[in-house]
């Protein structure tokens, strides 16, 4: 598995938590425009990303490139992210994954299982 990692924050942080989750996928920190362009042209299989806000610069490239059904706000300023979203999200086929970055200890492991697990 491929992991593209974007968005305006922690994204050093992410790709540590990804790798210590699970060593075995292959993870690039990218800027906004590369890493959704590597989901475009199937170079990656996902995006991650986080902003303050969850769905702004985590995930606004990503949406201008693959568009918004392939993108999913995991999480918001007041709103955690909820792992039955999550895995409806992966096996609705989405791609682009957004949060915030407080969040991302909950939002990584829940994406990561959704994805292991895709029905």
């Amino acid at each position: 598995m491929k992991i593209v990692i974007g968005g305006q924050v922690e994204k050093k942080a992410i790709e540590g938590l990804i790798k210590e989750l699970d060593a075995s996928i292959e993870t690039s920190v990218k800027s906004d425009l590369d890493a959704a362009m590597a989901i475009k042209t199937g170079q990656a299989d996902y995006y991650v990303g986080a902003c303050h806000t969850g769905g702004g610069g985590a995930l606004a490239m990503a949406i201008a490139m693959i568009g918004r059904d392939q993108c999913e706000t995991v999480s918001m300023p007041g709103k955690q992210p909820q792992e039955e979203k999550v895995i409806e999200a992966v096996n609705a086929g989405k791609k682009a994954f957004g949060f915030t970055g407080d969040h991302m200890e909950k939002a990584i492991p829940m994406i990561l299982n959704a994805l292991k697990n895709k029905a």
